[in-house]
């Protein structure tokens, strides 16, 4: 799909790979609708790319992804893609992941973009086709300890949106996963962790033991961008093997 024109929603804009994300596509010419919590974040990025709108969203509120969705319809007439990038990791062995805190990034990483697919394919299939980007993991494709919980909604997000692909074909609907690598952004600021982690190791110390380099959020963009312009049904930035 080309990308000069097109009306972008980018979910999670305020920081790291969205934000990126966002700054890349209004660089190539696309009308970007920015969707995070912050007001005041988005304002002053919406400055910065010309063109873009911004809509404040909490996307664990079935609520404010319709205002989502409704107000991007309302100020640009249609929406040609959306891109499911908000998110929260958890840390925990399985033993001790509190079921409370798994139901909160239940709603996050899998309810929410679920529910925005639910409002824009309505709106796609009229407007004769669209497509919609799912930013999920490459931990969906491993087994770290410490990690089951915020893996196992990604993996719920790849079954989600690669199910959809097929299901929407015929509507000319694109649905795409990305699974970038670990990314240098704050993502490992918000995780939502558990004391006792630490018995079987912690997300971030698999990491460093076991994987290389990060990935800058520019780079997921740039891989992003070339997902929504090939169409293809997955994108992974790096060997899962590794």
């Amino acid at each position: 799909m080309e990308i000069k024109g097109k009306v972008v929603i980018v979910t999670g804009a305020s920081s790291g790979i969205g934000l990126a994300t966002a700054r890349l596509l209004g660089i190539h010419g696309a009308i970007v609708v920015l969707a995070a919590r912050s007001k005041e974040k988005l304002g002053e990025i919406s400055k910065e790319i010309p063109g873009s709108a911004f809509i404040p969203t909490d996307m664990t509120r079935a609520d404010s992804i319709k205002n989502l969705i409704n107000k991007t319809l309302q100020r640009c007439g249609r929406i040609d893609i959306l891109i499911n990038n908000a998110g929260q990791g958890m840390s925990a062995p399985v033993e001790k992941t509190d079921i409370v805190k798994y139901r909160s990034i239940i709603e996050l990483n899998v309810i929410g973009p679920l529910e925005a697919m639910q409002e824009v394919i309505p709106i796609m299939r009229k407007q004769g086709g669209g497509m919609i980007v799912n930013v999920s993991s490459m931990v969906s494709k491993m087994y770290i300890p410490g990690i089951a919980a915020y893996a196992s909604t990604k993996y719920a997000l790849n079954a989600i949106s690669l199910t959809a692909r097929e299901e929407l074909a015929e509507d000319n609907i694109i649905v795409s996963v990305v699974h970038p690598y670990i990314t240098d952004t704050e993502f490992f600021k918000n995780v939502i962790k558990e004391d006792s982690a630490s018995s079987t190791g912690t997300a971030e110390e698999e990491i460093e033991r076991n994987m290389p380099s990060a990935d800058t959020p520019e780079k997921v963009a740039e891989y992003i961008l070339e997902t929504i312009k090939s169409g293809v049904a997955e994108t992974t930035l790096r060997d899962p093997g590794w």
